[in-house]
C-alpha cells in the first residue's frame, strides 16, 4: 500500500491547517489515505531508520529548510519530492500524480481531477470574453437600434410558407430557406426579441451538421447569413429522436417528470427503483415522442412501427444514426467544458432521391440541455442541480410580474435581462463550437431570400 510521508517546514497555525487539509484532499479526492506529517526537525538518523515510506515530500514553506531534500535524496531508496506551499488542493494534486506513477486507482482520479480543472478554466475564460466591452457593446447597440431581426421578410409579394416561433420558412425554386429570427417565446407567446439569438441558434446547427456529415446527410446546403440556411426539401418523420443520458427533465414527456409519476416502463426501458434527479443513466437511451398536434407523447420504438409512424427500416436507420452523433456531441461536449445531456434530433426523406437525412436544428441551446462539467459531481454529491448557463430567468421574470398564460397584454421584458440572455446565448455559442461570435447588424433579409425564392 501506498504511504506518504509528509515533512513539513512550517510550524505556525495557518501552516499546519493547510497541511491537515492536504492531507484530508489526498484521502477524500485521490484515494491516498496513509499520510503522516512529520516534523522537519526531528533528527535526520530517525528519518533514515524508517523504511515503511514509499513517498517523502518536504512540504516547504516561508522557513525553507535548505539541505534536507539533498539528504533524503542521497539516503532513502524511495523517491523524495519536495513541493512549495501554496493552495491545498493545488498542492494535493500535484503530490497525487506522483502517487499515481504506482497506482492506478490514484491515476485515474487524477486524470478527472487535471480535466475537471481544465474544464472550469474553460468555463471561466468564455465568461470573461463574453462579458468583454467589445461583447456588451455590440449586443446593446443591437438592441437599442432595433436590429434584432423579428418579422417576416415579404419577397416578391410571398410572406413566407410557415412562421413558427422562432424560424419562418419560405419555398425556394429547388430548397427551402429557414430564417432563424431573434423571437423569445414562452407561454406560448412572444415574450421579447433577444439579439443575436437566432445567429447563435443557425450558426451552431450549422457547426454540428458538418461535425456529424460522415455519420448521416444532413439537409444543409449553404448558409448566406447568420440567421439563414438553405436546405434540402424533405418530409419530415413524425418522431422526434430524443437522446438522454441523464435522469432529469421537467416537460410531461421528461423521463424524470414520468418517472416521479410511477412510470417505470419508459419508451421500452425498464427503470429501477430508487433512482435520483440528474443522475447518470447507465447507458444513452434513445426515447422518441411522438409530433401530434393535440400532445406528444413518448413512444417506444417498437410501437413507433407497430402504430405505422415510421417502417421499421427506416427507424433503424435514423436510431443508429440519432445514437451515433448524439455521442460524438457529448465527446465534442467533455473537451470544450460541457456535458450534453439530452437533446433531440428530427429526420426527414428528400422525396426526389429517397435519401433520409437530418433535418431542422441540431445540439442547440434550445434543443438541447447543456451542464457545465466541472462542478457536476461535487454539485450532485452536495443534493444541488447542476450548474448550467441559465436561461430560465426570463421566464421566471414574466411569472413573478404578470399572468403570462391569461393576460392580454403583457409588460417588456426588463432591457437589462434581454441584453444578458443574448450575452448567454453568444457565451453557449463560443463554447460549443469553439469559434468567435460575429457580430453582424445586418437584418435586410429579402434580398438574400430574393436569391432563393420561388417565383
Amino acid at each position: 500500500a501506498l504511504k506518504v510521508a509528509l515533512v513539513l517546514s512550517g510550524t505556525d497555525q495557518s501552516f499546519l491547517d493547510k497541511s491537515r487539509e492536504i492531507c484530508l484532499i489526498l484521502s477524500s479526492k485521490y484515494a491516498v489515505a496513509d499520510v503522516v506529517m512529520r516534523s522537519s526537525s526531528t533528527p535526520v538518523g530517525k528519518f533514515l531508520s524508517d523504511h515503511s515510506s514509499s513517498l517523502w515530500v518536504v512540504l516547504q514553506g516561508d522557513q525553507k529548510v535548505d539541505g534536507l531534500v539533498t539528504l533524503l535524496h542521497e539516503e532513502l531508496s524511495v523517491p523524495v519530492l519536495e513541493v512549495h506551499m501554496s493552495g491545498p488542493e493545488k498542492v494535493a494534486l500535484q503530490i497525487a500524480k506522483f502517487c499515481g506513477m504506482v497506482s492506478s486507482e490514484t491515476r485515474n482520479l487524477v486524470e478527472g481531477a487535471v480535466q475537471s480543472n481544465r474544464q472550469n478554466r474553460l468555463v471561466q475564460d468564455a465568461q470573461l470574453r463574453t462579458k468583454s466591452p467589445k461583447y456588451l457593446s455590440a449586443i446593446a447597440s443591437c438592441y437599442h437600434d432595433n436590429l434584432q431581426l423579428t418579422q417576416e421578410a415579404t419577397v416578391n409579394g410571398v410572406v413566407h410558407v410557415h412562421r413558427g416561433k422562432v424560424r419562418d420558412s419560405y419555398l425556394g425554386k429547388d430548397q427551402l430557406v429557414l430564417v432563424t429570427t431573434d423571437r423569445q417565446s414562452g407561454f406560448d407567446r412572444q415574450l421579447a426579441v433577444v439579439p443575436y439569438k437566432g445567429a447563435v441558434l443557425n450558426l451552431t446547427s450549422a457547426y454540428w451538421f458538418g461535425q456529424t456529415k460522415h455519420i448521416i446527410p444532413n439537409h444543409l446546403l449553404e448558409v448566406p447569413h447568420p440567421n439563414i440556411s438553405v436546405v434540402r426539401k424533405c418530409k419530415p418523420f413524425p418522431i422526434e429522436f430524443v437522446m438522454r443520458s441523464y435522469m432529469t427533465g421537467s416537460t410531461s414527456t421528461s423521463i424524470w417528470r414520468n418517472y416521479q409519476d410511477g412510470v417505470r416502463n419508459y419508451c421500452g426501458y425498464t427503470l429501477p427503483e430508487g433512482m435520483k434527479k440528474n443522475q447518470k443513466l447507465w447507458k444513452n437511451i434513445l426515447t422518441p415522442t411522438t409530433k401530434e398536434e393535440e400532445h406528444d407523447r413518448p413512444i417506444a420504438p417498437a410501437d413507433i412501427v407497430a402504430e405505422k409512424w415510421m417502417t421499421q427500416a427506416d427507424l433503424d436507420v435514423c436510431a443508429a444514426a440519432a445514437a451515433k452523433i448524439f455521442a460524438l456531441g457529448q465527446e465534442i461536449a467533455s473537451q470544450h467544458g460541457l456535458i450534453l445531456v439530452d437533446t433531440k434530433y428530427e429526420f426527414g426523406r428528400d422525396e426526389s432521391t429517397g435519401e433520409i437525412l437530418l433535418i431542422d436544428e441540431i445540439h442547440t441551446p434550445d434543443s438541447s440541455r447543456y451542464w457545465l462539467a466541472s462542478t457536476y459531481q461535487d454539485r450532485i454529491a452536495e443534493g444541488k442541480e447542476p450548474d448550467n448557463i441559465d436561461k430560465e430567468f426570463l421566464r421566471l421574470w414574466f411569472k413573478n410580474n404578470c399572468d403570462p398564460y391569461k393576460d392580454e397584454t403583457i409588460p417588456d421584458a426588463p432591457e437589462d435581462l434581454v441584453l444578458e440572455l443574448s450575452r448567454r446565448y453568444v457565451l453557449l455559442y463560443e463554447m460549443i463550437t469553439w469559434k468567435e461570435f460575429e457580430f453582424k447588424e445586418d437584418n435586410d433579409i429579402a434580398p438574400v431570400i430574393q436569391k432563393y425564392i420561388a417565383s
